[in-house]
């Protein structure tokens, strides 16, 4: 209670202070006498507005009217003056909003500028391909049999001819040694033939017949040899083994996929390129390799062959190259970035590809342009202005300018959807887009 007590007395206080100041006001700048002159006016003018319509024509004629329409002819006029006020009001307030929109200009927009420069261009042509060994098989047997010996292990790397897998080839082999002694004995006989040939003991038929015994037996013999190497799996070339997952004691069959060998060094790169670019590729021309495996290297090879034809289906032309891969980094089946230099460096202008607007009437930028006046900061006062450009070749976050603007030119980066020709420019380079000529993935 006490409180509000105190309360409604400082309010009280407050007032008759307020009061007091508004009459002390009052006869400081003489508003009574100015108020009962403005009085006086606005009395002489309904006075002599009043006079005028009674001596009007309508003010006759409304006398002649019976009580009731002269009131709802009073009543009438007032609505119709009163929407008339409320409109001509409306007019006046939207008059005066768009004369203020108008002289306020357009709102300056916060942008991101760079000034271009010249930078050096390396022409080139870029694919991706595909990792393929210099030579590469999954390894098979012609005949089944019971594996004897692995004397290799997984990732092992072998020369040519060495043995991978053994079968079992006891009985292969003791079939070989009888076939080279009946050979044997058929080359004795041949041989004693021969020499009773010679001094005319035996006919001509039977020396025939026994050479051809002979041959026959050698011929087995042959044949068991080739059966018998048929069951030792060799290295067909060097190179490098994959996973082996036979064990001794397993029964293969014929053509049963038994592990892989890759040469790894050199390795091939198989890449396509539009037919478009079929003049600008040659064999020999050097080429840099890079894989997602090992992002901080790089791999240089040669073109070695071009497809003599085009794929109907994609117009594109199969290109072979080959790399150097003494570490045996790079993997068959790997996936590849292929580089083709074009010829030397060229100075070309060079832009972040935020900077540009692509549109299907031609791609366009904004420069920042100076006005010729100070900002509220006192720096000079910037405004966009849109031109037409000219693209080129895209290198990562970069797009060569070709035509339209020139070195030296500030262009606006960021921000240009919500800019049009005259627009003030607010620059704020806290934050500038991307513009590396090799991005790479943030981890």
């Amino acid at each position: 209670m006490k409180l509000l007590e105190t309360i409604k007395t400082k309010v009280t206080a407050a007032a008759v202070a307020f009061w007091a100041w508004m009459l002390a006001k009052a006869e400081d700048w003489k508003l009574r006498e100015k108020l009962i002159a403005l009085w006086e006016k606005a009395k002489g003018l309904w006075a002599r507005l009043r006079e005028r319509f009674m001596r009007s024509k309508a003010y006759a004629k409304l006398q002649t009217m019976t009580p009731l329409g002269r009131r709802m002819t009073i009543m009438l006029c007032g609505v119709f003056l009163l929407l008339g006020l409320i409109f001509g009001f409306n007019q006046l307030k939207t008059f005066m909003i768009k004369h203020f929109i108008a002289g306020m200009g357009l709102p300056p927009a916060t942008v991101s500028t760079m000034v271009v420069e010249t930078t050096a261009w390396q022409p080139k042509l870029s694919s991706v391909g595909n990792v393929r060994a210099f030579r590469g098989v999954d390894l098979s047997t012609e005949i089944g049999g019971l594996v004897q010996t692995v004397p290799i292990k997984s990732g092992m790397d072998v020369k040519e001819g060495d043995l991978l897998i053994k079968l079992n080839d006891a009985s292969d082999v003791a079939q070989l040694n009888s076939l080279k002694a009946q050979a044997d004995l058929a080359k004795v006989i041949n041989e004693r033939d021969r020499q009773q040939l010679a001094i005319q003991a035996i006919s001509k038929n039977v020396f025939d017949t026994s050479k051809a015994d002979a041959k026959s037996k050698q011929a087995q013999v042959e044949q068991q040899t080739a059966l018998v190497a048929k069951k030792n799996l060799r290295a067909p070339f060097s190179g490098r083994v994959g996973i082996v997952t036979m064990n001794p004691g397993q029964f293969v069959n014929p053509g049963d996929k038994l592990l892989t060998l890759q040469t790894l060094d050199p390795i091939f790169v198989d890449f396509n390129l539009p037919q478009s670019n079929a003049e600008q590729i040659q064999v020999g021309q050097e080429i840099v390799v890079t894989t997602d495996a090992f992002k901080d290297a790089s791999f240089t090879g040669k073109v070695t062959a071009v497809s003599p034809k085009v794929d109907t289906n994609t117009r594109n032309i199969q290109i072979e190259a080959q790399l150097a891969n003494p570490d045996k980094k790079i993997l068959p089946g790997m996936f590849a970035n292929v580089n083709i230099k074009l010829g030397d460096e060229v100075k070309m202008l060079t832009l972040p590809q935020t900077a540009v607007t692509y549109n299907p009437y031609g791609s366009t930028v904004f420069i920042a342009k100076p006005t010729g006046k100070k900002d509220k900061q006192g720096k000079p006062a910037l405004e966009a202005q849109q031109v037409f450009v000219t693209t080129g070749p895209t290198r990562g976050d970069q797009v060569a300018i070709l035509k339209g603007v020139e070195e030296g030119a500030t262009v606006v980066t960021s921000g240009q959807l919500k800019l049009k020709n005259g627009t003030p420019l607010i620059v704020n380079n806290k934050v500038l887009p991307s513009n590396s000529p090799n991005p790479q993935p943030l981890e």
